[in-house]
C-alpha cells in the first residue's frame, strides 16, 4: 500500500496554493498562525510545521515583530535544484509538455565507483534504468538511475514496474524512500549515447548532476547520473542564511 503523504504535507502544498492562486495571491504578508488555521480547519501546530517548511525552503521568511513574509521572487523561479521535483513536473513548470522518449532496463556488477557511492561491495548485482525525459518533443533529459538488486524486497516486478517513476518502484518493491539527495553538478563534454541523443557534437558542453539519493537512515539507496540538453530548462538555487 501507498504511504499517505502527512497532514503537514498536504497542508504546506494547500498554503503553497493559497499564496499562488488562492486566499493571499495579492498578500505580501501571511495572517497569524491562528488565522490560517481557522481558513484550513487544521491545528496552530500543524500551520507551524508547515510554515516552517515553507521558510526553510524560501517560500516566506518569518520575523518576530514583522510577520510573516511572502516572497514573491522565490515563487517565480521555474525551476529551483535544491528542491527535488519529479522530471515531468519540472518540464511542466517551464510551460513545456513532458514526455518519455525511451526506457531502457540493463544490468550490470557494480564497479569500485558505483560501490562506494552505494557503499555496497563491488560485484554486486545492479539494476540500471535509462531514461530520456522530452519537453515539447525534444530530448532535454538523459537518466540513468542505477541501484543495487539486493535492495528488492519484492521479486513479484516486471520490467513494465522498473518504467514507472524510479521513486514508486522503490517504495513498492524496495520498501525504501529517497528522503534526501547529495548532488555534485559540474558541466561536462557530451559524448557516447548521451551526444546522440541530444542531437550534438561530441565535446559540447553540457549540465550534469551527479546524484546520490540517502533514506530516512542515511543510507545511500540509488545513484542516479543525469545530463540536460541545453537551452531547455533553466536551473536556479536558493542560498540564503541560516
Amino acid at each position: 500500500m501507498e504511504k499517505q503523504p502527512q497532514l503537514s504535507e498536504v497542508t504546506t502544498q494547500r498554503i503553497l496554493y493559497e499564496i499562488k492562486h488562492g486566499t493571499y495571491k495579492n498578500e505580501t504578508r501571511l495572517p497569524p498562525e491562528v488565522e490560517i488555521a481557522a481558513h484550513l480547519g487544521v491545528s496552530r501546530t500543524i500551520i507551524r510545521d508547515s510554515l516552517s517548511t515553507l521558510e526553510r525552503e524560501g517560500f516566506i521568511s518569518r520575523k518576530h515583530g514583522v510577520g510573516t513574509i511572502i516572497n514573491r521572487h522565490v515563487l517565480a523561479v521555474v525551476t529551483r535544484m535544491d528542491l527535488e521535483e519529479e522530471f515531468f513536473e519540472m518540464i511542466s513548470n517551464t510551460g513545456r509538455a513532458a514526455g518519455l522518449q525511451s526506457v531502457r532496463i540493463s544490468h550490470s556488477l557494480a564497479d569500485g565507483t558505483l560501490a562506494k557511492k552505494l557503499n555496497i561491495e563491488p560485484g554486486t548485482e545492479m539494476i540500471h534504468v535509462t531514461r530520456v525525459v522530452t519537453a515539447d518533443g525534444l530530448p532535454a533529459i538523459y537518466c540513468v538511475d542505477s541501484f543495487a538488486k539486493t535492495l528488492v524486497v519484492d521479486e513479484s516486478y516486471t520490467e513494465e514496474n522498473l518504467e514507472e517513476p524510479i521513486f514508486n518502484f522503490l517504495k513498492k518493491y524496495c520498501h525504501s524512500e529517497v528522503f534526501m539527495d547529495l548532488t555534485e553538478v559540474k558541466a561536462i563534454a557530451a559524448e557516447g549515447d548521451v551526444a546522440i541523443c541530444f542531437g550534438v557534437a561530441y565535446g559540447t558542453p553540457i549540465l550534469f548532476m551527479d546524484e546520490v539519493g540517502y533514506d530516512f537512515k542515511g543510507e545511500p539507496v540509488l545513484h542516479s547520473s543525469e545530463y540536460y540538453n541545453n537551452g531547455i530548462i533553466t536551473h536556479m538555487v536558493l542560498r540564503k542564511k541560516i
